[in-house]
């Protein structure tokens, strides 16, 4: 948890808040629009590269601090290793094209972390999206759509992947040239989204086929509700009500 909160607390600049009580007394770290939560007693069988997941991504108004900081405090810069050969990067910041800057580190237990430069920004960093590899990344991008009624973006010309919407957070889909795995495990094991009327949502779930890997459940300890699905390329998916007021 030390390094956790090095990297997303003190580096990143997330807040390192306690929440619930007893056994379900843990450390989180708060950020807009995003809550991280850690599994201590469990160590990754891998980092998020090549799984379904591969990054999550935050935007900055200002990269060139970030970048300093994040380097000064001893983590790897991927930028390179990140983008097409023709994407041209200076200090470890590509130009995505002629209006986006972007960078990508590399945080403990291997986590890869995006960061998108957005100067019209007003508060330090927020999240941005969550990036997905897959060998079916157009498939993907239709079932989050219907599944959680996404709005499916329309393709940028020459862009790498295709894009949803939810409020707060994009999803992108990348098509990846090798077979990718499930997240279960792996250092970023699982994705969150936050549902109005859980219970009725997971019941409408079953209705469509989709298999619950753990029913809807209460955890009085935390006031919140949660249930947990897979989508058909291993991604773990949390659902949970109630996360924004937990304390």
């Amino acid at each position: 948890m030390d390094a956790q909160k090095k990297f997303f607390g003190d580096t990143l600049g997330g807040t390192v808040v306690t929440i619930g009580s007893g056994d379900r007394r843990q450390q989180i770290v708060e950020f807009p629009n995003v809550l991280i939560f850690f599994r201590p007693m469990q160590a990754p069988t891998g980092g998020s590269i090549g799984t379904t997941v591969n990054h999550i991504g935050f935007s900055v108004p200002d990269l060139k601090p970030l970048v300093a900081k994040i380097r000064a405090n001893g983590y790897k810069m991927i930028t390179t290793d990140s983008v097409a050969a023709t994407v041209k990067v200076t200090d470890d910041i590509a130009a995505a094209s002629p209006t986006t800057n972007i960078a990508f580190a590399l945080g403990p237990e291997d986590v890869k972390v995006e960061f998108v430069e957005d100067k019209s920004q007003k508060i330090p960093i927020q999240l941005h999206h969550i990036h997905f590899f897959g060998q079916m990344n157009t498939d993907m991008q239709a079932w989050y759509a219907k599944t959680f009624g996404a709005k499916m973006l329309p393709a940028n010309p020459g862009s790498a992947f295709v894009q949803d919407q939810l409020p707060g957070v994009f999803l992108n889909f990348t098509p990846s040239p090798t077979p990718t795995v499930g997240t279960t495990g792996r250092a970023i094991d699982h994705i969150g989204f936050e549902v109005k009327n859980l219970e009725a949502f997971t019941q409408k779930l079953e209705a469509q086929g989709v298999k619950l890997d753990r029913p809807y459940t209460k955890v009085p300890e935390l006031g919140i509700a949660i249930a947990f699905i897979k989508d058909p390329w291993g991604t773990n998916i949390e659902m949970t009500e109630g996360l924004a007021n937990v304390k």
